[in-house]
């Protein structure tokens, strides 16, 4: 083996290694916390953020407007809306305007941990949950 091919085959090695590596901390190892995206579209996405092999969101939530008055949002698992789409959401990196890392003792984080399916409250009802509401502190 010449000396160019020795040095051909160590760095390929070295490549499938970092490669490997970042395919098992994505599976294995990124799965603590929930993201929220904004897309400039308007749309707000949460859900566990996948940023290898592709940018996306896996575990996806979005909002729903309800025009009730009292309760104007609810939360809605994505999978779950009526046009069937998988649990998987491709994000075209150029259409994001912010995306930040939820708190894991946040009102959402909590609310998709304690019930991730969004189990629904009666019998026939979509899967679906009331955005928590903030009161104000009195003064």
């Amino acid at each position: 083996m010449s000396k160019l091919n020795k040095i051909l085959f160590w760095v390929v090695a070295a490549l499938v290694v970092v490669l490997v590596v970042l395919v098992v901390w994505q599976l294995f190892f990124s799965r603590g916390s929930y993201s929220a995206v904004y897309l400039r579209t308007g749309d707000l996405y949460f859900g566990r953020l996948t940023k290898f092999p592709s940018f996306g969101m896996k575990n996806v939530y979005t909002l729903q407007a309800t025009g009730d008055e009292q309760n104007p949002v609810r939360v809605q698992k994505f999978g779950d809306v009526f046009w069937g789409p998988e649990d998987w959401l491709k994000i075209n990196k150029n259409e994001v305007v912010w995306y930040t890392t939820l708190k894991s003792d946040g009102q959402m984080a909590q609310l998709f941990k304690t019930n991730p399916n969004l189990a629904p409250q009666q019998q026939g009802v979509a899967p679906q949950q009331q955005v928590p509401q903030q009161t104000a502190p009195q003064q």
